[in-house]
């Protein structure tokens, strides 16, 4: 099985039709089973896209309006047409930069089964940045396994730490026999005593440790917005993760995106693992 995350900064990205390009070309080659990814907007003024025409579509809240230059929708068009269906679900959060609706999407090759999006930070409201809440699926081919695409606050954040955002995680993942967690997690593994060591007291299985075969891990190599003025090391930070509820036979973990490994799309990198 081969899991991909992505912080993908969507429509904020400059050159952005060639980002979404690149990346589609990319899931075309290595076509992961499941692909969560963070920041995926799209303009709240655009026309909506009419229900026959949202195919694999999964509503994570039906009230949900998908409009035509959504993400993930246009992502699943390009892919389609190369012959690659998947089935997937978004869930607008907030709205981002005054003009985009800013949420979670997950996709899957094999059908949508169910979805949950359970609340983890203390705010709950459309026009406050830190509102947070995890987007989840299983699948008619793993009914029992469950894929969170997540993005948490910071460590030190006054109002929305990621103490209090990651306990209400904790608390929410019990109903699940295994879950992944992909995403964002703005916690730098390479600092100790915040968040990356909470998650590891919490008996969660670093993927990325876990891998057979793996590569720096960083996922973000230069300042980016959130952390212009907390740690950035010169060597960049490891934030984008793929933890699993239970430890698990990794074959490999691989940065995406990084130049190294296809184009730049977006100002985080990716990371797929794959399991045996």
């Amino acid at each position: 099985m081969k899991l991909l995350t992505l912080n993908t900064h969507s429509l904020a990205e400059e050159n952005y039709e060639q980002k979404l390009q690149d990346f589609a070309e990319a899931v075309s080659k290595e076509r992961p089973d499941i692909i969560a990814l963070q920041e995926v907007n799209q303009t709240a003024s655009e026309d909506a896209v009419p229900e026959c025409d949202l195919n694999g579509y999964f509503p994570a809240d039906k009230n949900t309006v998908i409009r035509r230059d959504n993400h993930v929708y246009r992502l699943v068009r390009i892919l389609a047409e190369k012959g690659i269906c998947y089935s997937w679900t978004w869930l607008p959060l907030k709205l981002g930069y005054d003009k985009y609706d800013e949420g979670l999407a997950v996709m899957s090759l094999s059908p949508i089964a169910d979805v949950k999006a359970p609340l983890v930070s203390g705010i709950n409201d459309y026009y406050n940045w830190k509102t947070r809440k995890l987007l989840g699926v299983c699948t008619k081919e793993r009914p029992d396994e469950w894929f969170y695409s997540v993005h948490f606050g910071w460590w030190n954040d006054p109002d929305e730490p990621f103490k209090k955002q990651w306990e209400r995680t904790s608390k929410h993942m019990l109903c699940h026999r295994k879950v992944w967690l992909m995403g964002d997690f703005n916690s730098p593994a390479e600092v100790r005593d915040e968040g990356y060591d909470m998650i590891v007291r919490d008996c969660w299985q670093d993927s990325f440790m876990l891998a057979e075969q793996k590569d720096s891990g960083i996922t973000v190599g230069h300042v980016i917005d959130g952390w212009r003025d907390k740690v950035c090391s010169g060597t960049g930070m490891r934030i984008d993760h793929i933890w699993c509820s239970e430890k698990t036979d990794v074959k490999s973990s691989e940065v995406l995106f990084n130049r190294i490994n296809y184009p730049v799309v977006s100002d985080h990198y990716g990371v797929m693992i794959e399991t045996r």
